[in-house]
């Protein structure tokens, strides 16, 4: 079932944010906002426990406006779970722009209205091995070197762009629609219903979340 959400935050951002089961027996994936924060966090595996990791995560990420501060509260939560999630955070800068982190393989990405910028990287057993010249296989892209459970402050990864319009996504988007639709999408009055529903429609077999800040 589809979740969907538009939310003026009463400053100049609004956020729209949206999430689906998909084909699996639980939608292990959270978002939540604060004034300045916003998270998108996806549990490890299709279980209560993953479930619940993540949502504890989301929520207490999104009261901290550093989001490494952020992520290593999500940490902390999760000392009373079983479970273990991903987790992308961004806080809206005074001066504009969004600063972001993240632990294991959940996306940020920043949009211009024509071009996308993936401004994450994915930490991943496969993109470990790109980054030191070796060839990956494709299922090493889904084996995370890092969650929110192991993060450390050397850990987490950090960027940051003076982009006004920025997308939070899951694996269960990014992975069906790749850069070139998630762009597309971004450019066209970007909604998280759209990415959304544009990657289930493109046979995505994940739980599918987007928050999109503009």
């Amino acid at each position: 079932m589809l979740i969907d959400r538009t939310m003026p935050l009463g400053t100049a951002l609004t956020v729209t944010y949206a999430t689906d089961r998909g084909p699996r027996t639980y939608n292990a994936d959270a978002y939540a906002y604060g004034r300045r924060t916003f998270v998108v966090a996806d549990g490890v595996g299709d279980s209560t426990a993953a479930a619940e990791a993540a949502h504890a995560a989301a929520q207490a990420a999104a009261l901290l406006t550093d989001p490494v501060a952020a992520i290593l509260a999500a940490r902390d939560a999760l000392q009373v779970h079983r479970g273990d999630a991903v987790i992308v955070v961004a806080a809206a800068r005074p001066d504009g722009g969004f600063d972001v982190a993240w632990a294991g393989d959940a996306r940020a990405y920043a949009s211009d209205g024509e071009d996308l910028v993936q401004l994450t990287t994915d930490h991943t057993v496969g993109e470990y091995f790109r980054e030191r010249g070796i060839k990956a296989e494709p299922r090493m892209d889904h084996v995370v070197t890092n969650t929110v459970r192991h993060a450390t402050t050397e850990n987490i990864g950090r960027a940051m762009t003076r982009a006004r319009r920025l997308a939070l996504v899951s694996d269960g988007v990014y992975g069906p629609l790749g850069h070139r639709g998630i762009e597309a999408i971004m450019a066209g009055g970007a909604s998280s219903a759209r990415l959304v529903r544009a990657a289930l429609h493109a046979g995505g077999t994940d739980n599918a979340t987007a928050l999109v800040v503009s």
